[in-house]
């Protein structure tokens, strides 16, 4: 699919998931090592709990007349991570491929069920923690460490590659400039803490700006944080707005340090969730995909869309 082709990109509604791992490991008993849903893909228990799991959001999509986004379970299927979990390079293009002939799959048997538009995204996350940055990695850094999970994504067919919960400007344009070598477009997508500004201490319109300025990206989203925190970022005006096409919010509205913390998991409060985001709207202009993020699960998305 080319990026003139993406349904996004012409406005149209695309539904998203929720909070993959939080939701598989609170409310199906998964246990996840390190937060890392790929392994799932490797067994045929997992590729039926995460199948489950998409149906959910197809039907929210259908109910919704949308389209759909379908997220791979790649967020942490790149080298550091991989390698922590007993994955060879080798094992990961493996299970990046494998994640993204899956969604393939379920993308023949959701239009053969009516219904359209729906995207294949490879995932991808940041080479340290979301929650915990660590040392922001430069632009050649990046793209070199992001390079081979990208290839393999793109490579399976991915229609676009979506880089999720980044926190610095140098990661993000990295990321862009390997999806570019793969020939794939990308999505980037920064998380902020609770005053809506990235870790480092960048407004999230400087860290766009600086990415479009640097190296282009389809557009860009923001996940990982209550829209009352994404609020405090969109108080800044301008255009770099416009360039924001997705949301997928976290359930609730604790900083991230609490929730990394927690023991539990705060679910938050669904009205809440989607009053702010309605409140939210008229500051997104091109905003087409809603989601989720970490708490959430289809009760939340369904409220979202409705």
């Amino acid at each position: 699919m080319n990026v003139t082709d993406l349904p996004q990109l012409a406005g149209r509604p695309m539904v998203t998931d929720g909070g993959m791992e939080t939701d598989l490991i609170f409310h199906h008993g998964v246990d996840l090592p390190l937060f890392a849903a790929f392994p799932l893909v490797d067994s045929p228990e997992g590729r039926s709990l995460l199948t489950g799991y998409y149906d959910g959001y197809a039907a929210i999509a259908r109910r919704a007349g949308a389209g759909l986004m379908l997220e791979s379970a790649t967020w942490r299927a790149n080298p550091d991570w991989g390698d922590r979990l007993g994955y060879s390079p080798a094992d990961l293009a493996r299970v990046n491929r494998e994640a993204i002939a899956m969604l393939a799959e379920l993308r023949d048997r959701y239009r053969d069920d009516g219904l359209a538009d729906v995207v294949i995204s490879g995932m991808v996350g940041p080479r340290g923690d979301g929650y915990q940055p660590g040392e922001e990695p430069g632009p050649d850094e990046a793209a070199g460490y992001h390079a081979a999970q990208i290839q393999a994504l793109a490579g399976a067919g991915a229609d676009i590659v979506s880089a999720y919960t980044l926190t610095s400007v140098g990661e993000a344009i990295g990321i862009v400039r390997a999806a570019d070598a793969a020939g794939v477009p990308t999505a980037i997508s920064f998380t902020t803490e609770t005053d809506g500004r990235l870790p480092g201490g960048e407004s999230l319109a400087e860290a766009i700006t600086r990415v479009d300025a640097a190296a282009r990206p389809a557009y860009f989203q923001a996940n990982c944080m209550h829209p009352v925190h994404l609020a405090a970022a969109l108080a800044e005006p301008g255009g770099w707005r416009e360039r924001i096409r997705g949301v997928r919010y976290n359930a609730s509205t604790r900083s991230h340090a609490e929730l990394d913390e927690a023991a539990d998991l705060d679910e938050g409060d669904i009205a809440l969730l989607a009053d702010r985001h309605r409140q939210l709207a008229g500051d997104l202009p091109a905003l087409a995909i809603v989601g989720g993020c970490c708490g959430t699960d289809t009760r939340h998305v369904d409220a979202l869309w409705n």
